[in-house]
């Protein structure tokens, strides 16, 4: 079973522009057909096209939440300037043909009350407090049959960037308890996203071992890990492979790992 991670970055390219390439990114990541394709910061006007899809940040028009083709209209203006500024922006799983969802979930990784938690327990100031509590950040949980007979939990998330680590790490240790207590005895474990915490991240590293048991993430932020299952080595995409037409897509690049 494949499972690909990619963060479309609103579906701009790198460096971004004034149009954008969600269509192109999405042909690309499914051309071939993988079982499970997870998606960060997908416009929230593009959330509805995906088996699952939650937004984490609402469209907004300053404090006023909007329409998403509202904001998806404002952002055509210039996409690669407002990004999410308008159009806010969530979390998306495209299944294949040979799984059924049995179950799916979400949960928020920074609601007020973990901020609050953590900020005293990491002594924040102001200003890291402001920054962390700007922008929603969400995990979605997928329990999905193959037509084997195998089940799988498959965890999307997309945690906080931050100059400050510690702060993706609450997160990242949020969703993957999330995502274990989502899953059933037998079930493989997956989880996926833009971490934005590097492979070399203590947080990370503590997953592989002890009494989380995932396989070996990748060096950079993107991830793609399981437990319960013998994996192939984590693939990422060269730059080359995520071109077109001579404009590169997104500023992340796909990861992706096969499940035996």
């Amino acid at each position: 079973m494949l499972v690909r991670s990619w963060n479309v970055y609103h579906g701009n390219s790198s460096p971004p522009g004034r149009r954008t390439y969600l269509d192109e990114m999405i042909a690309l990541a499914t051309a071939d057909e993988p079982d499970v394709v997870c998606l960060q910061e997908v416009p929230a006007w593009a959330i509805g096209r995906f088996t699952a899809g939650d937004v984490a940040a609402p469209p907004r028009l300053g404090p006023l939440p909007i329409p998403a083709e509202l904001g998806r209209r404002l952002t055509a203006a210039h996409p690669g300037k407002f990004r999410s500024a308008f159009a806010g922006q969530g979390n998306a799983v495209q299944v294949g043909r040979r799984l059924r969802v049995l179950r799916r979930a979400v949960q928020i990784l920074n609601p007020q009350p973990v901020r609050a938690a953590a900020a005293r327990a990491l002594a924040l100031d102001v200003v890291a407090r402001l920054a962390w509590a700007k922008e929603r950040r969400v995990v979605q949980a997928l329990r999905l049959r193959h037509d084997d007979g195998r089940t799988f939990l498959v965890a999307n998330m997309h945690c906080t960037s931050s100059r400050d680590a510690r702060l993706p790490a609450v997160e990242l240790e949020r969703a993957a308890t999330f995502a274990l207590a989502q899953a059933e005895e037998d079930d493989v474990v997956v989880l996926a996203g833009d971490f934005n915490l590097r492979g070399s991240n203590a947080a990370v590293l503590a997953l592989t071992g002890g009494r989380f048991g995932f396989s070996a993430p990748a060096a950079g932020i993107d991830h793609v890990i399981v437990r319960g299952a013998p994996v192939s080595e984590l693939r990422v995409w060269p730059p080359e492979q995520r071109m077109r037409s001579g404009v590169l897509l997104s500023d992340h690049t796909p990861v992706e790992i096969e499940i035996g």
